[in-house]
C-alpha cells in the first residue's frame, strides 16, 4: 500500500473514492423522483446533449473515455499544435481584416497591436490600383500581408510582388499569403475555376519567397452556408488534398506543396466545439501528410476567424461577447493567426471604435490573460480529447464522402454538397426557430427601443454560389416587418398581456410571453385596459391552476371587448375561446409570423 506524505491537506482523504457506478445510480434516483423526461433511461442518456454530426456531449467524462495519443506539441499528429513552442513566443498572430479601410486605419491597427493584415481586394474590396496607397507607410518586412482577391489573385499577387521590389523587400523577408483559393472562389460564386491558376504563384513563392504562402484553404464558405463542424473539416480537407495534387503534379515536392497552404476556419461561441475542431483539423491533415509519405510536413498552419454566422444585426454590442468567447476558443485550440471580426461587421464598414475593440480582444487574451503562455491548455481534458477524436472521425467520414463524389470540385458542381449543407442548416434553423438555440438580443431579451447602429455600406460580397446564412435571419425578417409598420403608422404592432391572479402565478409566463413577442417586433402591453392598449390580440398569462378556473371566462370577456385573437402562454389545452398557444419549445418564428399576418403587418 502506498503511503502518501502528510501535507496537512487531508480534506476528503478519510472518505472512500466515489465510483462512476455510484454517480450513475444517484443521478438515476434523482431522475426517477423528479418524474421528468428521461427518468426511465440511463443517467448519461438523459443528461446528454445532442450535437450536429451525430455527436453527443455527455454529463461526465472520466479516464475511461480514451482517445488516441495526441502526441507532443510540434510533432505528428500535431493535435497539440503545429509548433513545439506553440504561441508562447509573442502570442498568436493578430490579423485584422480590411475591405475598404478609412484613412489611416491600417497604420492605426498596426500601431496598436495588430501583427498582420488581411486585405480583401478586387471587385468586392480594395481596388488593386489602391493597394500601394493602402500599404503606404507599412513596413512590409515586418507586417505580413494576406490577400483575398477571388478570381483576381494573379493580378493582386503581381501588384504585391511589385511593391516588394519597389520598396526593396528581400524575398526571405516577405511573409503572409497570396490567398489563391480557386475552389473557395467557386464555392462563393459558382464560377468554375482552374486549379492551375495557383501553381505558378506557388512555384514562385517556393523559389523566391520562402516565408510567403500562395494558397489559402478557406473553409468559411461552407461554414457560412450552414455547414456543421465536421462538414467544415471535410470540405477543408478535400480542398487541401485537391491543391496538394495540383501542386505536386506541377513539380513541387509534397513538402513544398504543404508549405504553400494555410487553412482558414471559423471560430464560434461554442467554445469547446471550436477547440476540438482546430485540434481535429491538425490531426486530419497530419494523416494526409502521413499517407503522402511525409509525416513531418503535416503541421497545418491555421487562421481562425470569428464566425460571421453568429454575428447579429440587432443588439450588435452582444457580438463583442460572442467574439471574445470565439477568440478564447481559437487561442486554446492553437490557431496560429486569429481575426476578430468587428462587432458591427454585419452592418457595414467598421468604425475606429469597432476595430479597436476587435484587436484589443486578442491583446487582452494574449497579454493580460496570458492565454498564449500555455501550450495546448485544453490538452489532457477527457472531454476535449474525446470530442476531438469523435469530431475528427466525423470530419474524415465527410471527407471520404466528398472523395467518393470525385473530389471537392465535383461535389460543388454536382449540387450534392449544397444539398447536404442545406439539410444541416434546415435542422439548425428549426432549433433557432424554437429558441432551443437562443440568440441573445434577438430571440432572447430583445430590446425594441434600441436605436439602430448605422454604418457605411461594405462592398457587396461575391454571390452566385453557396448561400450565406445568419443565425438571426428569420428573426431579422420579422423585425424588419415591424420596423416598416412603425415607419408607416408611427407605432409597432401590439399584443395585450392579460395577467391573471397574483404576481407569483403570472410573472414567469408574462415575462416569457413578453420576451417572445418582442423577438418578432411585437410590443407587449401590460398596463391599462385592453380597450386603450391599441392592441387587437390578447395573450393570457397565469398558472395552470388558474387557467382551469378562469381561462375560458377571461377569453370570452376579451372577445366581448373586441379582441380578434386570444392566445394563452402555456402548453396547448382545450380551453374554449383560446385560439392558439405559446410555450417553451414552440416554433416561435411561425407563431410570430402568423401573428404579424393577422395584424396586417406586411
Amino acid at each position: 500500500m502506498t503511503v502518501l506524505p502528510d501535507d496537512g491537506l487531508s480534506l476528503a482523504a478519510e472518505f472512500p473514492d466515489a465510483t462512476y457506478e455510484q454517480w450513475q445510480r444517484l443521478v438515476e434516483g434523482v431522475l426517477r423522483k423528479s418524474g421528468g423526461e428521461g427518468s426511465d433511461v440511463a443517467a448519461e442518456d438523459a443528461l446528454s446533449t445532442a450535437l450536429e454530426d451525430g455527436l453527443r456531449t455527455r454529463p461526465l467524462y472520466t479516464a475511461r473515455d480514451t482517445a488516441p495519443d495526441p502526441g507532443l506539441p510540434g510533432f505528428a499528429p500535431f493535435v497539440r499544435g503545429g509548433r513545439a513552442e506553440g504561441n508562447v513566443v509573442g502570442g498568436w498572430d493578430i490579423r485584422q481584416q480590411h475591405r475598404a479601410p478609412a484613412e489611416g486605419a491600417v497604420l492605426a491597427d498596426l500601431e496598436n497591436g495588430v501583427t498582420s493584415l488581411w486585405l480583401v481586394t478586387g471587385e468586392c474590396g480594395i481596388p488593386l490600383s489602391s493597394l500601394g496607397r493602402v500599404l503606404d507607410g507599412v513596413h512590409l518586412d515586418l507586417a505580413p500581408v494576406v490577400l483575398d482577391a477571388g478570381r483576381e489573385v494573379e493580378s493582386a499577387a503581381r501588384e504585391l510582388f511589385r511593391l516588394y521590389e519597389e520598396r526593396g523587400i528581400a524575398g526571405e523577408a516577405a511573409r503572409g499569403n497570396l490567398g489563391g483559393d480557386p475552389l473557395g472562389h467557386e464555392a462563393r460564386t459558382g464560377e468554375e475555376s482552374e486549379l492551375a491558376a495557383v501553381t505558378s504563384l506557388a512555384r514562385r513563392c517556393a523559389e523566391e519567397y520562402p516565408w510567403l504562402r500562395a494558397v489559402t484553404v478557406d473553409a468559411l464558405p461552407y461554414h457560412e452556408a450552414g455547414g456543421s463542424a465536421a462538414q467544415e473539416l471535410g470540405c477543408s480537407l478535400a480542398t487541401g488534398v485537391a491543391y496538394l495534387r495540383e501542386l505536386t503534379e506541377a513539380g513541387l515536392t509534397v513538402e513544398q506543396a504543404c508549405a504553400q497552404l494555410e487553412f482558414r476556419y471559423a471560430a464560434t461561441a461554442d467554445q469547446f466545439l471550436t477547440v476540438a475542431k482546430l485540434r481535429a483539423a491538425r490531426r486530419l491533415w497530419a494523416r494526409v501528410a502521413e499517407v503522402c509519405g511525409t509525416p513531418g510536413a503535416g503541421a497545418q498552419v491555421q487562421h481562425a476567424v470569428s464566425s460571421p454566422v453568429m454575428m447579429t444585426r440587432r443588439d450588435p454590442w452582444v457580438n463583442m461577447l460572442r467574439t471574445t468567447v470565439a477568440t478564447l476558443a481559437a487561442g486554446v485550440g492553437g490557431a496560429d493567426a486569429v481575426t476578430v471580426l468587428p462587432f458591427d461587421h454585419t452592418l457595414g464598414l467598421p468604425d475606429a471604435f469597432a476595430r479597436r475593440i476587435a484587436r484589443n480582444t486578442s491583446t487582452i487574451l494574449v497579454e493580460e490573460s496570458q492565454l498564449a503562455r500555455v501550450i495546448d491548455p485544453a490538452g489532457g481534458s477527457w472531454y476535449v480529447e474525446r470530442l476531438t477524436d469523435e469530431l475528427a472521425d466525423a470530419g474524415w467520414e465527410f471527407f471520404r464522402w466528398i472523395e467518393r463524389l470525385g473530389g471537392q470540385a465535383a461535389a460543388l458542381r454536382s449540387g450534392r454538397l449544397r444539398e447536404d449543407l442545406a439539410n444541416t442548416w434546415a435542422a439548425r434553423s428549426a432549433k433557432l426557430a424554437a429558441r432551443r438555440e437562443p440568440i441573445t438580443g434577438v430571440s432572447e431579451f430583445p430590446h425594441l427601443a434600441e436605436r439602430p447602429v448605422e454604418r457605411a455600406q461594405t462592398p457587396e460580397p461575391p454571390s452566385g454560389g453557396l448561400p450565406r446564412v445568419r443565425r438571426d435571419e428569420a428573426y431579422e425578417a420579422l423585425r424588419a416587418r415591424s420596423d416598416a409598420h412603425l415607419a408607416a403608422t408611427g407605432s409597432r404592432p401590439r399584443v395585450y398581456l392579460a395577467t391573471m391572479g397574483p404576481a407569483a402565478a403570472h410573472t414567469a409566463r408574462a415575462a416569457f410571453a413578453s420576451n417572445l413577442f418582442q423577438a418578432g417586433g411585437i410590443e407587449p402591453v401590460t398596463e391599462g385596459d385592453f380597450e386603450d392598449s391599441g392592441a387587437t390580440e390578447v395573450c393570457l398569462c397565469s398558472s395552470d391552476a388558474l387557467y382551469e378556473e378562469q381561462a375560458e371566462a377571461t377569453a370570452r370577456a376579451f372577445r366581448s371587448a373586441g379582441a380578434e385573437h386570444v392566445l394563452l402562454a402555456g402548453r396547448p389545452g382545450s380551453y374554449t375561446g383560446v385560439d392558439s398557444y405559446v410555450f417553451a419549445g414552440c416554433d416561435a418564428v411561425a407563431v410570430l409570423s402568423a401573428t404579424l399576418d393577422r395584424m396586417g403587418v406586411s
